[in-house]
């Protein structure tokens, strides 16, 4: 008896694709094999989660008549770079692989993002599959085509908008999560509710604890939930030029985090949970969220063991970074703010003292 499964579907006309969610998903081949032209399969993983999940991959794969050929990278935000990047198209060219060959990213939105970006280049665009085997990963990264590398200017500035045809969330893969992996990916689950979903947050101030406990029931609705609200957004605007801008609450100041203080040391999910409070206390400056809102938001992150201050890198310093952000728009910065809980908005309307006031106050 196959184990429950619950399926959702992004839906983009000809490139729409399913993300199942479930445990044991990734031992399912008949949910895999429709989605592989060819007999041969690259499976982008990096050393941290080859030793736990690439041979059950492997397995499922060749019960169905697929080989496999693994791409092993180093593991760590610091290599989503062009040189790892290379390693792919290395192995793909090694190997003669053709535009129809099926590349699948097993591993976390690092591998993800890296995976993805190459086979949107190799013989401009070859069919992938997500494979997220993070929190992080499977309820935002995974989900929706965004692919990128880092620059040192920059997180995520060199890219390209591609969509997998299948994502498998397989919830069993996140017992081997390490501790900090799990809390930081909770900060884009709460995301989903502070920007759009006020239902959700407060149920997520109820079942923080189970979530934490890794209770798989609460861990599946919890990645459902996150994945619908995500799934609606990229059908409503792919290419991020409206509402899918609001999916980056927290993630201006948070990326500049990431980029200031060197690619790996802050956690994605740690710096986005400490932009998303500088997000809020600006809201606050700007007359939209009171103190309470804020004291509110605040003791979520706290509760789900996630960082409520940013580092002092000052101020001239974050402007300097934000001024990278892809969100910069005729020179000047627009920011995804709160009016409430549930509703988000994006606005320029934020002096740059403002943002500093706002800075300086969530940054220690």
């Amino acid at each position: 008896m196959l184990n429950m499964i619950e399926t959702l579907n992004v839906a983009l006309g000809d490139r729409s694709y399913p993300i199942h969610i479930g445990t044991g998903v990734i031992t399912q081949v008949e949910l895999i094999l429709p989605y592989i032209k060819q007999k041969k399969v690259v499976v982008v993983t990096n050393t941290t989660v080859a030793p736990l999940y690439l041979e059950v991959l492997r397995s499922t794969l060749e019960s169905g008549g697929i080989s496999v050929l693994p791409v092993v990278l180093p593991d760590g935000e610091q290599f989503k770079t062009w040189e790892t990047l290379n390693l792919i198209f290395d192995a793909l060219l090694s190997a003669r692989c053709e535009r129809g060959t099926t590349l699948i990213a097993l591993g976390g939105g690092v591998i993800g993002d890296m995976g993805g970006f190459a086979a949107a280049c190799y013989q401009r665009g070859m069919p992938f599959i997500q494979v997220p085997t993070t929190l992080l990963s499977q309820v935002d990264s995974s989900v929706g085509g965004k692919t990128a590398i880092n620059h040192p200017l920059g997180k995520n500035m060199i890219g390209a908008f591609y969509q997998p045809k299948l994502v498998l969330a397989d919830i069993t893969t996140l017992n081997t999560l390490p501790e900090r992996e799990l809390k930081a990916g909770l900060a884009e689950v709460i995301k989903y509710g502070l920007i759009r979903d006020v239902e959700f947050y407060v149920w997520l101030e109820a079942n923080l604890e189970n979530l934490l406990a890794r209770d798989p029931s609460a861990l599946t609705y919890a990645i459902h939930r996150s994945c619908a609200n995500k799934a609606e957004v990229v059908v409503a605007d792919e290419k991020e030029t409206g509402e899918r801008a609001l999916l980056n609450l927290g993630h201006t100041f948070g990326h500049a985090i990431e980029t200031g203080m060197g690619y790996g040391d802050w956690l994605h999910g740690e710096a986005i949970a400490a932009g998303t409070l500088i997000a809020a206390e600006l809201s606050r400056q700007l007359g939209w969220l009171d103190e309470k809102t804020v004291k509110r938001i605040e003791h979520i992150f706290v509760r789900a063991g996630l960082p409520v201050f940013g580092p002092r890198l000052g101020a001239a310093r974050y402007l300097e970074l934000m001024s990278h952000d892809k969100k910069v728009q005729d020179g000047k910065l627009r920011l995804v703010l709160l009016q409430e809980i549930g509703r988000a908005i994006v606005s320029d309307q934020a002096s740059d003292a403002q943002i500093s006031a706002a800075i300086e106050a969530r940054c220690t």
